[in-house]
């Protein structure tokens, strides 16, 4: 009788062990709105002057498409209004690039969205 019960522990243990890792995988795999899938952005700013940063876009092969530098605006890009709207300058620098194939520099895009 002990064996039997403790066979089915193992095997209910099992169950429940793998029907958790598939409940894992299913909230990883989703995205957020603001990920786009043509490309990503960094920003650079210093701590020591909030109203300054750097903005880089790049498209998926890592290749440089636009830069902006913005100065006397506080950007805060945990914000996701801020990640939106990086996201739509991101879309248009793209087709810029595949217009141009020559990274871009301060064209306005980001100050303009803002």
């Amino acid at each position: 009788m002990k064996q039997k019960t403790k066979t089915w522990m193992a095997v209910l243990a099992l169950t429940f062990i793998s029907l958790c890792s598939f409940a894992q995988d299913e909230q990883q795999t989703a995205t957020p709105r603001w990920v786009s899938d043509k490309g990503y952005w960094v920003v650079e700013s210093n701590i020591h002057a909030p109203l300054n940063h750097i903005i880089r876009f790049y498209d998926n092969n890592d290749v440089l498409i636009y830069k902006e530098t913005i100065t006397g605006i506080k950007l805060n890009p945990a914000k996701r209004k801020v990640r939106m709207k990086l996201k739509k300058v991101l879309d248009a620098s793209v087709l810029a690039w595949e217009k141009n194939k020559q990274p871009e520099e301060n064209k306005d895009y980001v100050a303009s969205i803002l």
